[in-house]
């Protein structure tokens, strides 16, 4: 039963000040460090358990890393925790979350709300998506009980998200902008322990959405036969980011945390570029200026085709009904099938070692490797499948490939170097673009140059190199009472100095924002919770007790619930996808119940018309 809590509703359009924040994913060190280089402000990496993807955990010696090199540009580490944690694993959780906190991490993504009954250093909270915000009072209920940020939903809409923060005053809201949908409100999904035993809460979804399911109604006639009917097309909210940002966004989250380097490096650099020409002129929270090597381009990585998901209300389409696999860029349709070879109408050029793709006519995707290109004909590995007609896409470039697996971009902090002399001593000092400074003194009897222009254009010369250091001298100021002769070892031993000095010091100035939680007895929007509160043990039912809840049931992966349950709720609708729905609006009814068959497993499919939902059920 929901409480009776204030409503204030309505629209904002809050004033911009400050570039919002690109947050990366990171699966290792390599990914944390090429993410920064490409132009995030924040990346979130898992430590070595419970970060809701158990193949992407790492070391915290390997953490710590990626925190040195993070904090040299000013860039933040969140570090995900963000499973639900059995009684066991208290201990070790809270081990893991002091010592982020003691080696410098800005934030812990949880989902689990043992860690607020935990006796915690002051280190910020951010609510994971799973937590799942979808709505003004569960994200107000987030902020009071003193989390620093939530992580919103992937369905909320714009308008929505304006109305959530208008209800709440302090949090941060941070969203997707990009990457892979899960078809379920995160945090709510069972059908991966009911199905495999594997959980989705527990960081080893077996991902059954992506699987091919038939469509049976009620009276056993099938209405879709093996389509991939749970798959969601990529969210890619490019087009949105203002919006997002003016409705009270502060983070545009990528997810990925599971993806290779190559797509982390295309699709922060993507994002990077997109938001510094939306947010021209303002200040970025993270230091830095990226110099690209490449152009990026999100659909040569991997995607599932794209979609604005629910950011403008309903969409038509949001599914990937052919295939869950990335197909890439579309380039031609085959005109004719020869001998090791197809022949097609090219959009655009193809080269010997592209990886392509193509449907056959039962619709089931094949590929080929290219090896070689004679014109308008692919010579291919092998032809299974082709069928003149077909639409064929790239799935590798090879050549795009080849520009992200080398120096794809670099990241320089900005600065300015000054050399002052009198005769009798010399002071080199170094600006960045953040203000910091450092000066170098040394007392040397100066020598008179003979070739004044020469001996000035050495000295800006060499101290406008910046080696391998994180910084881009932009400009030499040299003031002396005479032009003095320097060596050039000299000057550059000088240099060398003053700018480990400016990255030492840009480390030991950077503050970690620390905030303690307090507890309190702010009531939950709700009396009851079922399984879906997701409490696995005793702390997190204390948390919500504490908070009025009087019934706490336990976690689906304790103890299953008898009978028919819901097993992921969704307001991505098949009814809607497929046609069905608006055939229901002229008369045509379906003989309902419909259920999802697959493998031997058979799921009913409940409809909300209301609240524009669907929802997935076992069986009783």
């Amino acid at each position: 039963m929901l409480r009776c809590l204030p409503k204030k509703k309505c629209k904002i359009h809050s004033p911009v000040t400050l570039k919002p924040e690109l947050l990366a994913p990171a699966k290792n060190l390599d990914v944390a460090i090429a993410a920064v280089n490409h132009g995030a402000d924040a990346v979130y990496m898992g430590a070595v358990k419970f970060g809701a993807r158990e193949a992407a955990g790492n070391s915290l010696r390997d953490v710590a890393k990626a925190l040195a090199y993070a904090h040299r540009f000013g860039v933040k580490l969140y570090l995900t925790l963000n499973t639900i944690l059995y009684e066991r694993e208290l201990n070790e959780a809270h081990r893991i979350a002091v010592e982020a906190y003691e080696m410098g991490c800005d934030a812990l993504i949880v989902q689990d709300m043992a860690f607020l009954e935990m006796d915690l250093p002051p280190i910020a909270l951010h609510a994971s998506t799973q937590a799942h915000s979808a709505s003004p009072e569960k994200v107000k209920f987030l902020q009071d009980v003193g989390f620093s940020r939530v992580v919103l939903a992937r369905e909320l809409s714009l308008s929505q998200i304006a109305d959530v923060r208008a209800f709440v005053q302090h949090v941060e809201l941070e969203a997707f902008v990009h990457g892979a949908l899960c078809v379920s409100y995160s945090g709510q999904c069972y059908l991966s322990q009911y199905l495999t035993g594997r959980s989705a809460n527990r960081g080893v979804c077996a991902q059954p959405c992506r699987s091919a399911y038939s469509l049976i109604d009620g009276s056993g006639k099938t209405l879709v036969k093996d389509k991939h009917l749970l798959s969601l097309r990529d969210l890619n909210l490019t087009e949105r980011l203002h919006s997002l940002a003016q409705a009270g966004v502060c983070s545009f989250k990528i997810e990925g945390r599971l993806k290779d380097i190559g797509y982390v490096k295309n699709v922060v650099a993507h994002y990077r570029k997109a938001i510094d020409k939306i947010f021209f002129g303002q200040k970025k929270p993270s230091s830095g200026q990226i110099y690209f090597g490449f152009d990026p381009q999100p659909d040569k990585t991997f995607s599932r085709g794209f979609t604005t998901y629910f950011a403008d209300g309903t969409p038509q389409s949001m599914a990937s009904l052919s295939t869950p696999k990335s197909l890439g860029e579309k380039i031609g349709v085959i005109q004719q099938i020869g001998n090791s070879c197809i022949s097609i109408k090219q959009k655009i050029e193809v080269r010997a070692g592209d990886g392509i793709c193509f449907f056959d006519k039962s619709g089931t995707l094949h590929g080929a490797n290219v090896n070689r290109v004679e014109g308008c004909r692919l010579f291919l590995q092998n032809l299974s499948g082709a069928t003149a007609g077909a639409a064929v896409f790239r799935s590798f470039d090879i050549a795009f490939q080849r520009q992200l697996a080398g120096s794809s971009a670099q990241r320089l902090v900005e600065v300015k170097m000054r050399l002052e002399a009198t005769p009798t001593s010399v002071c080199i000092t170094a600006t960045d673009e953040d203000g910091v400074m450092v000066a170098l003194h040394a007392d040397k009897k100066n020598v008179v140059a003979e070739n004044e222009a020469k001996a000035l254009a050495a000295v800006k010369e060499q101290l406008k190199k910046s080696g391998s250091f994180m910084f881009r001298t932009t400009c030499v100021d040299v003031k002396t009472e005479k032009p003095y002769f320097y060596a050039i070892s000299e000057l550059n031993g000088w240099r060398r100095t003053v700018l480990e000095q400016l990255e030492q010091k840009r480390q030991s100035l950077y503050v970690v924002k620390h905030k303690a939680i307090e507890q309190n007895s702010v009531p939950y929007p709700y009396f009851k919770l079922s399984f879906k509160g997701n409490v696995l043990n005793s702390y997190a039912k204390k948390f919500y007790e504490r908070h009025g809840v009087t019934d706490v049931s336990p976690a689906f992966e304790q103890e299953q619930p008898q009978g028919a349950a819901t097993l992921m709720t969704t307001r991505y609708c098949l009814l809607r996808e497929l046609g069905f729905c608006k055939q229901r609006k002229q008369g045509k009814l379906l003989q309902e119940p419909l259920f999802l068959e697959n493998n031997g497993y058979k799921l009913r499919l409940k409809f909300d018309c209301k609240a524009c939902e669907m929802a997935v059920e076992k069986l009783e």
